[in-house]
């Protein structure tokens, strides 16, 4: 077993921190063909990395010499602090920093065998080589000198991971923010898809009123227009003057139907004209509030929001998966 003191114990986190995101920001570098500082925080520092060393060491310690039970150990161990960590955070920060959903054999995209089996050959290479070195380095430092560095780191560490986990709940209010102006973007379309179903429906109505109105008018003016047709046939002399009166009532009525059509005919085609009216400037009230508000949010101001996003571009969220998209791509853009 291991016996450091808590200051030594600092030490091995730090340096494992710091020869972690070495690691990560050279493969990432050369991936992107780009550099790239890797990492939540943004100074040269990965926490998992760390934890993930100090874990190595621990859940090897009783394995020393059996080189099976110590791949074993690491891999177990170094999982299940991959898989905590990256529940947490998601549950925290509403993204993934790492995603495995398109690995084989992946676990809720935590965690995936590929990445198992990579955390076990690395605990040997730990445990049997690296340590060791680092071991026989840290020894050799005195006390007092030792004390000064792990202050001095701590202190740095301290202050830039409270930046970032600031930024990284910034950016988790921002996607929040984001996700709930787009959802009101779209109730707001399905109240206009209900307006406009509504008032074509109400236009349709109207149409089939005035044919309707038209077509009794008509019926009607013929039907007057046949019976005194014959009554003129069959006695104009005697009915002369009665002819004459019914004519102009005919007439009266006719152009009295007339009017009526012609008001028809400008009638609003809805009758809730007003209501739809203060309705549709309300929800045009809304959308242009919502499409600022989602723009203001996507601005991503700040340098440790914007790099947090830069050193992730693969990060993901299953919840806000089109806002995050989003800033991805503005993210991309400001580089």
């Amino acid at each position: 077993m291991y016996s450091y003191t808590i200051v030594q114990w600092l030490f091995f986190f730090y340096f494992y921190c710091f020869f972690g995101w070495c690691f990560e920001s050279t493969y990432v570098s050369l991936k992107e063909k780009r550099l790239v500082n890797r990492g939540f925080m943004r100074g040269p520092f990965l926490p998992l990395y760390g934890s993930g060393g100090i874990m190595m060491l621990v859940v090897s310690a009783p394995f020393q010499g059996n080189t099976l039970l110590v791949y074993l150990a690491g891999c177990v161990g170094t999982t299940a602090l991959e898989y905590v960590t990256g529940v947490a955070m998601e549950a925290l920060f509403k993204v993934r920093y790492w995603d495995y959903s398109k690995q084989k054999f992946n676990f809720q995209g935590h965690i995936c065998l590929k990445s198992t089996l990579a955390w076990g050959f690395l605990t040997i290479f730990m445990t049997e080589w690296l340590h060791k070195t680092i071991e026989g380095f840290a020894l050799q430092i005195p006390m007092q000198w030792m004390n000064v560095i792990v202050v001095a780191v701590s202190f740095v560490v301290v202050v830039d991971f409270t930046l970032s986990f600031n930024a990284a709940m910034e950016l988790r209010d921002i996607l929040i923010k984001m996700e709930q102006a787009r959802e009101e973007l779209q109730r707001i379309q399905k109240r206009l898809d209900v307006i406009i179903a509504v008032a074509d429906e109400d236009i349709r109505n109207k149409h089939k009123e005035i044919s309707e109105a038209m077509e009794k008018q008509r019926a009607d003016f013929m039907a007057n227009l046949e019976a005194y047709t014959k009554q003129i046939v069959d006695g104009f002399q005697e009915q002369a003057e009665d002819l004459r009166l019914e004519i102009k009532e005919l007439i009266t009525g006719i152009e009295s139907g007339l009017d009526k059509l012609k008001e028809l005919l400008t009638q609003s085609p809805a009758e809730h004209l007003e209501v739809l009216r203060a309705e549709m400037n309300e929800l045009r009230y809304k959308y242009r509030f919502n499409l600022e508000k989602r723009e203001y949010f996507s601005k991503l101001k700040g340098f440790y929001k914007r790099n947090l996003i830069q050193a992730h571009p693969s990060m993901t969220s299953v919840k806000f998966k089109e806002a995050l998209t989003e800033l991805v791509e503005k993210a991309k853009k400001e580089r």
